[in-house]
């Protein structure tokens, strides 16, 4: 008992406190403030209000997105391809304030069914729309060198998952 000394126990002591006090007030803060990004549908059916200049048919689209986070891929592909088996994500993104702003390029064929004698072009696209989970999200399209903005109505869809054949 010689060796005790109680200004080391009191030090050790206001160590611990504080110690647990800064913890209790990181675990208030985390609590109250910080909150887990939602998690969006990734498959969505679109169908635009209007027909694209120049186009007679616009194809059906699907928008199939990736979420880690905040950060989106995406790709946008016409509803009649397979999307598991074409998995090109060309575009990428934010969600920001509950809304997705995903850009990239794109197969204008994508939008429009051209003719065969049309060579297809790739476009620069911004696509902006709410992250909500309602029956219609409405959204919209820029295509780069089209100074129209496209409107549409999105669907989200479920996943079709793959049966298996286990016995």
């Amino acid at each position: 008992m010689n060796n005790f000394n109680f200004k080391s126990l009191a030090i050790s002591g206001i160590a611990i406190a504080l110690a647990l006090i800064l913890f209790k007030t990181v675990t208030a803060y985390g609590t109250n403030n910080l909150h887990a990004t939602s998690l969006i549908h990734s498959l969505y059916r679109l169908t635009l209000v209007k027909n694209l200049p120049n186009c007679e048919q616009t194809n059906p689209l699907i928008l199939n997105i990736q979420q880690s986070g905040i950060y989106l891929n995406a790709s946008l592909l016409p509803a009649n391809t397979n999307a598991d088996t074409e998995k090109k994500f060309t575009l990428t993104g934010k969600l920001q304030n509950q809304e997705l702003h995903l850009s990239g390029k794109m197969d204008y064929s994508n939008l429009c069914s051209l003719p065969a004698s049309q060579n297809s072009l790739i476009q620069t696209i911004t696509i902006q729309m709410p992250a909500v989970d309602k029956p219609n999200i409405s959204g919209q399209i820029n295509i780069n060198g089209n100074p129209t903005i496209l409107e549409f109505t999105a669907l989200p869809e479920t996943e079709k998952t793959p049966k298996s054949n286990s016995h």
